[in-house]
């Protein structure tokens, strides 16, 4: 469909606008049907290379609040708090999936002696390194009380995913102006990287060092009573880390009230809510092993450590998987790897729960690890294609004038699509879950009605009942067998037929053109 069609308003530039562009590094859809190239592998320029690795730098800073807030803060409480519980304190990720609402201030408003993204990178940075060293020192009477105040995390944690979020605004727009436009597709690759690596570090390694049975097996020669690293010391490392201060050229501005009036043409487009819609269904199917499956082996008995061990071995796959994926999500279909990942990862859902419920009693063995190992990198190289496809794809699509704010659009509602789900899929394994706890004395037989069994809270107060917990319906499996069920009929009668229309169509069909 041509634009001219959706918007009868639209007027011409002049030509002298148009030069003045380019000169500057923009791509222009000046009739509305001359395609600007998709990108492909031309060589890494001295600049590209520096660009990618200002990229990776910078992703990977906003991967250690996201890896905290998804990863490891849930799996700290999830020995103390319920499902129910920790599904509130998702709702601290949620900046995430709103950001679009403030992003065409990103977009707009800036210092110009600073530059139009440094004006927010640099600030965002110095905040998020103050509130780190902040929690650094308070986390851990927030952490270890007996039953931690989630409503007051969750808003600690609010506000940090909340900077983290601006600053992907700025550094997603950024990125399509860094790098020439033959590399575009390479800003997904180091978004995969950065982001993984950031993740990883909060997540997986964090916990496995941060287990004390981990430090003395591996690390120690006489085992002590303390952890190699705690959550406070990590935090006070991360602040520091931030104070990284990113140098490289900047792009010319917009006025904030353009940024809006072009967003809102953007969602005015009839492919763009197709899109929209696509984004936010397709992770349904996925939502309860994304949400709940690692919480669910940790507490049918597998310890923190070879969890953490697991992803671990999973995290240089990532990294091959996010370079292959780049380049699989060039040309015509640019969004195959994306469905047949969302398939796999479909599958990979079935298997995580027969992985659970044929869970052993008693030692672990080696054959039932390797399987966990063998799971998780199944799993994550499907997520991982997913991500990176539709990143590239992003990327191709999105117009480097209003980079920020279109490259936001379109992330804000692929992480919706993942973050929607995850509180009423957490509550939804405590609601079909049914729970008792058996207190057996002598002459006394007494069963109570108790779904906290689910946590180690829980378990500890029926033990000190003189009792034992006994789930007698497991939530999980009917939360996430629901689930599988609806994606696969999404997938199959929406998002697929819906994904082969948009993928076809041509790149000036995604472009609004400015206003004089």
């Amino acid at each position: 469909m041509n634009r001219r069609d959706v918007f009868g308003t639209v007027r011409e530039k002049g030509a002298q606008d148009e030069v003045e562009f380019l000169e500057k590094g923009h791509r222009i859809d000046v009739a509305g049907d001359e395609e600007v190239p998709k990108g492909g592998d031309g060589p890494l320029s001295t600049r590209d290379q520096r660009a990618i690795a200002l990229l990776v730098v910078l992703y990977l800073l906003q991967g250690i609040p996201v890896g905290l807030a998804f990863g490891s803060i849930p799996f700290l409480l999830r020995a103390k708090l319920s499902y129910s519980q920790i599904g509130i304190f998702t709702l601290c990720t949620y900046p995430y999936s709103l950001k679009l609402l403030w992003s065409p201030i990103v977009d707009s408003i800036f210092s110009p002696t600073v530059g139009r993204r440094k004006s927010w990178i640099v600030p965002i940075q110095t905040i998020v390194a103050l509130m780190l060293w902040w929690l650094a020192g308070n986390i851990t009477a927030l952490m270890e009380a007996a039953e931690p105040d989630v409503n007051k995390l969750t808003c600690l944690f609010f506000v940090l995913v909340f900077f983290a979020a601006t600053q992907d605004i700025a550094v997603d727009g950024w990125a399509l102006t860094l790098l020439s436009k033959e590399n575009l597709s390479y800003a997904s690759t180091a978004q995969t990287i950065g982001l993984n690596t950031g993740y990883f570090l909060s997540f997986t390694v964090f916990l496995a060092f941060n287990s004390l049975e981990f430090s003395n097996a591996y690390f120690r020669s006489v085992p002590l009573d303390y952890p190699l690293v705690t959550l406070s010391g990590y935090l006070r490392v991360s602040s520091i880390g931030y104070l990284v201060d990113p140098v490289a050229a900047d792009e010319p501005d917009m006025d904030l009230k353009s940024v809006y009036s072009i967003m809102w043409e953007i969602c005015q487009l009839k492919h763009v809510q197709t899109f929209i819609l696509v984004h936010l269904v397709t992770k349904l199917g996925t939502a309860t092993n994304d949400a709940a499956t690692s919480l669910k082996l940790l507490e049918k008995g597998l310890k923190k450590e070879d969890l953490s061990l697991a992803v671990l071995i999973d995290f240089p796959f990532q990294i091959l998987f996010g370079y292959l994926a780049a380049k699989w999500s060039k040309g015509d279909s640019p969004l195959r790897p994306w469905l047949l990942s969302m398939w796999s990862r479909l599958g990979w859902a079935i298997v995580s729960m027969l992985l659970i419920h044929n869970f052993p009693q008693g030692q672990i063995s080696s054959s039932y690890f390797f399987l966990v190992v063998f799971c998780t990198v199944g799993s994550s190289f499907s997520s991982t294609v997913q991500f990176v496809g539709i990143s590239a794809f992003h990327t191709q699509i999105a117009d480097p004038l209003i980079g920020g704010t279109y490259m936001t659009l379109l992330n804000t509602v692929s992480n919706l699509g993942g973050t929607w789900p995850r509180f009423f899929v957490l509550k939804g394994v405590d609601a079909f879950s049914v729970a008792t706890c058996r207190i057996k004395e002598e002459g006394l037989d007494l069963t109570i009605a108790a779904r906290e069994c689910v946590s180690d809270h829980g378990k500890a107060a029926c033990a000190e009942l003189g009792g034992h917990c006994e789930t007698l319906r497991d939530g999980y499996y009917w939360t996430s067998s629901l689930c599988i069920v609806a994606g696969a009929l999404c997938l199959l009668f929406f998002v697929q037929p819906a994904a082969k229309r948009l993928q076809s169509l041509p790149l000036s069909a995604w472009r609004v053109k400015q206003r004089a």
